[in-house]
């Protein structure tokens, strides 16, 4: 029945009023049932037969209870977070579980939705006619393996597994790291028609990730994010070639480091035999520039096989993900460079302590009988002989890395000069260079072979004297001191200390030429020459961390 316009007409069953939404208050439900579901049935038909291409295919909703045999929607999922660095690892691993089965399978996930969405969030989405999440492509990425150019592997960035494990049909979503979503770690979400066998699946695609993984026997380095809060990964290191032979320390210095770091090491069986431990932590220190870095890439040279991680001033905040890379690869050396930057630093700890109590705390993390040795380097031993001894144990073994003497000096010429000059000459410029460290060396024979460039002619002993002469003059005062040659910068041989001058020299805080003190810096205004090899207004000592401004007084001594 339907009346004409301003009265009700009935259609289904149900009587509608003048306006839209004024319904009879008693329609009888089983005509509205059945109208109801004739237009579903209606909508159904439209969709299959006008739909439009994105709606074509199968939906993931499908895809998924299809292969698990039973509804999807209300199984649970199980997911396990995968670090940046690790990503890698967890594909090769989920490769190789689904390699068990020939029928394995793997589709995508269309729509911007999969990026926002977890996987038992995209089970549920759709209507009552099969989802609007429709199966679509799958993500990949390249990523390194290792540390040369093809060294690299094509990654599932976005993708669903599906294969049977055991006989038991099972469903892996990953999702990959996404800054630009606010998505700073890997996911791993398994559906399984049993919990306990979602459960199984991350147990086996976390053994895998350690058996296989592409970390073991490598060098690596991590990396912050500068845009985000997270880690940007890990950047492979080429091993280094070096032999003892190119390591010039005094006599008995690298045998000890290196009886402690690898000695150790190829005795571990022995060592654990007799329930002795196996973790040792190591300190190099010294001035800068007299080769504690370059004593480490022996180190690293002599270890094939050994996975290292190498974390230097800021990136020390990743020690507790370094840990964990080398309990699960051993052998392992973690080398923690220039520990004494962050002997007061709290900037990237949680919580008040400074992040070197951060660092040695991992180290004592470690089970005993791991077989990882860490490494410190320091150039301001007094600054982190507090910090470890209020941590005492975590480091068996310290060792100084001293300026060379003479012979060291010559044996360095010899190393860096490749017989391209005379042995008078090499023996004249290690007696002049007295004080200076490696990297003076290194620096003084690549100027020497640059002089002789210019000149386009060959590297002579007079381009070597000239080089010397150069780097030894007194405009080359900052140069010596960026170079770590001690004495160049004001230093008055005392921790904290500026050089006080003397009379006629306006060094900072020293008198001048009335016997009055000196006001600030001499570099602020005109005055006598400071003394040869003395650069006035630097502050070398004491146990700040950073930059800062500061005005001595008479004295020469800073404030407390």
């Amino acid at each position: 029945m339907e009346a004409g316009l301003g009265s009700r007409r009935c259609v289904g069953g149900v009587a509608y009023g003048e306006h839209m939404g004024e319904i009879d208050a008693a329609p009888r439900d089983d005509e509205l049932f059945g109208f109801m579901r004739d237009f579903r049935r209606f909508v159904e038909v439209a969709l299959q037969r006008f739909g439009d291409d994105e709606s074509d295919g199968e939906s993931l909703r499908q895809a998924v209870s299809g292969h698990l045999g039973i509804g999807a929607r209300g199984l649970p999922v199980v997911s396990e977070v995968v670090p940046p660095h690790r990503v890698v690892d967890a594909d090769i691993a989920l490769a190789a579980l689904a390699g068990e089965d020939p029928g394995a399978r793997i589709v995508g996930v269309a729509g911007d939705m999969r990026h926002h969405m977890t996987f038992g969030d995209l089970l549920q989405v759709g209507g009552p006619w099969g989802g609007g999440v429709r199966v679509g492509q799958v993500d990949y990425a390249q990523l390194p393996t290792g540390p040369g150019p093809e060294d690299r592997r094509q990654v599932v960035s976005s993708g669903v597994h599906l294969f049977h494990l055991d006989g038991t049909p099972v469903v892996v979503r990953v999702q990959g790291v996404a800054p630009q979503y606010g998505r700073e770690d890997a996911l791993v979400e398994v559906v399984a028609p049993e919990r306990s066998v979602a459960e199984a699946v991350i147990d086996r695609v976390r053994a895998l990730m350690d058996e296989r993984s592409v970390l073991r026997g490598q060098i690596i380095t991590f990396a912050s994010d500068p845009y985000g809060r997270g880690m940007a990964g890990i950047t492979f290191v080429e091993r280094p070639s070096l032999s003892a032979e190119d390591v010039v320390l005094p006599d008995g210095v690298l045998d000890r480091i290196r009886a402690h770091v690898v000695g150790i090491g190829e005795q571990r069986e022995h060592l654990r035999v007799h329930g002795q431990h196996l973790k040792r932590g190591v300190l190099l220190y010294g001035a800068p520039g007299t080769g504690k870095t370059h004593t480490v890439r022996h180190l690293l040279s002599s270890t094939p096989g050994t996975t290292a991680v190498l974390l230097s001033g800021g990136s020390l905040e990743h020690i507790h993900s370094a840990a964990k890379v080398a309990r699960a690869h051993q052998p392992a050396i973690v080398v923690l460079e220039d520990c004494d930057l962050i002997a007061e630093d709290r900037s990237f700890a949680i919580g008040p302590q400074p992040l070197l109590f951060e660092v040695l705390d991992t180290l004592d993390g470690l089970d005993a009988d791991a077989d990882v040795a860490f490494l410190l380097t320091t150039n301001r031993v007094a600054d982190l002989e507090i910090a470890l001894a209020q941590r005492p144990g975590r480091v068996d073994l310290a060792v100084e890395i001293p300026l060379p003497d003479e012979v060291g000096r010559l044996a360095l010429y010899r190393l860096y000069a490749a017989q391209l000059f005379t042995e008078d000459a090499l023996a004249a410029a290690a007696a002049r260079s007295e004080g200076t460290p490696a990297s003076f060396a290194k620096e003084l024979v690549r100027r020497a072979v640059l002089h002789a460039a210019l000149a386009g002619t060959a590297p002579s002993d007079e381009h070597l004297a000239a080089a010397l002469d150069q780097l030894l003059s007194d405009s080359e005062v900052l140069t010596r001191s960026l170079l770590g040659v001690a004495g160049d910068a004001g230093w008055s041989g005392e921790e904290g200390g500026f050089d006080e001058g003397g009379p006629g020299e306006r060094g900072p805080g020293g008198p001048d030429e009335r016997g009055e003190p000196g006001a600030g810096s001499a570099m602020l205004g005109p005055g006598p020459v400071p003394r040869p090899g003395r650069m006035p207004g630097v502050y070398r000592g004491g146990r700040g961390v950073g930059w800062f401004a500061y005005a001595p007084r008479a004295g020469g001594r800073p404030r407390a």
